[in-house]
């Protein structure tokens, strides 16, 4: 799969810009929160700073205010330090699997500099709040977020589920995973959809500026790569990647949404990170399919506009039925979409 997918700029016509929020500087107080959820027993960065140190360092206004004039300084001259730039990625493997013969099956985490992720932290904690106080996010996007775990998602499908039940319908759901989510997350359109959601153009060419001439190098068990520079994408792991990754599919869904409603395709959607659920209820499973089929066109349509790809094997269909007794729906042939039999 080619790394640098073609995105469509022009997609972003169809979200109404937010009004321009504020950007005051960051205070004692913002970064004093941030440290204080921060755990001792972490991993240190790559610098080797355990979070435990650095709070000590930090008690000292002199140094906490030396620390935020970098941070105002970052924004105001829309650059990001080339020290903070170098990461290294350890490279661990997805437990219980059956075999590692792909690089699907291993997960790349970024280890940044304590200080670079303190700062990013109370950056990312800045922009989940403008975010969410304009309404940005799409109501239902529950990953990426504060207080939006995947409790919130069974929460919500089994109120679906249970409100059908009450109605005399069944739930029909198809769970869909975008491939390589976090590297294939286009630069350009991260920044036109910054300033979609109201930041301001001091924010959006930081950004602009943060994502690109990254340098990192692999662990991998006991090997070493040398450094290399690394322009696509955000790492998986990094401390600003859920909020940007939220943002970034925030205008996704809702465009999503605006299709399905314009073609009368009752579906309801709900995203947890770079996973999502089509939620079909029907009298009939042939009609719950129909939608759902329909549904899974426009999203692999639409995906592509976006530089995102479906990764086809692990879609999933999963019906929920009242009925005790024997229950045997009708499958759904998803393979002239590139799917599997399902």
């Amino acid at each position: 799969m080619a790394l640098h997918q073609q995105v469509d700029i022009n997609i972003l016509d169809e979200i109404t810009d937010k009004p321009t929020s504020p950007w005051p500087a960051f205070s004692k107080e913002e970064f004093r929160f941030v440290l204080s959820s921060c755990n001792n027993s972490s991993t240190s960065g790559s610098d080797k700073l355990t979070w435990s140190y650095l709070k000590n360092i930090l008690k000292d206004n002199e140094c906490l205010n030396i620390i935020i004039h970098i941070t105002n300084a970052c924004i105001e001259l829309e650059y990001w330090p080339l020290h903070f730039k170098k990461s290294t990625m350890v490279v661990i493997s997805k437990p219980n699997k059956k075999s590692y013969d792909s690089s699907k099956l291993f997960r790349p985490i970024v280890l940044l500099k304590t200080v670079d992720k303190l700062i990013e932290k109370v950056i990312g904690e800045r922009l989940q709040f403008n975010t969410v106080s304009n309404n940005f996010i799409y109501p239902s996007q529950l990953g990426s977020l504060k207080s939006k775990s995947t409790i919130y998602v069974g929460i919500a499908l089994t109120h679906i589920i249970r409100s059908g039940w009450i109605k005399n319908m069944s739930t029909s759901t198809l769970v869909f995973d975008i491939a390589q989510f976090f590297l294939l997350l286009n630069h350009q359109l991260l920044t036109f959809i910054m300033k979609k959601a109201g930041f301001n153009n001091h924010v959006m060419s930081f950004f602009a500026n943060y994502l690109v001439d990254r340098k990192t190098n692999y662990y991998w068990n006991n090997f070493m790569s040398p450094i290399f520079n690394v322009n696509i994408g955000i790492g998986q792991g990094s401390v600003l990647s859920l909020i940007l990754s939220a943002l970034y599919l925030s205008p996704f869904i809702y465009i999503l949404e605006n299709c399905l409603k314009n073609l009368k395709i009752p579906i309801s959607i709900i995203s947890f990170v770079d996973n999502g659920l089509f939620i079909s209820q029907s009298n009939s499973f042939d009609i719950s399919n129909s939608q759902l089929f329909c549904s899974y066109n426009v999203l692999t349509n639409l995906l592509e506009k976006f530089g995102l790809v479906v990764e086809h094997s692990k879609t999933e269909i999963f019906h929920f039925n009242r009925s005790h007794g024997s229950f045997n729906p009708s499958s759904l042939n998803l393979s002239p979409l590139g799917g599997n039999i399902l």
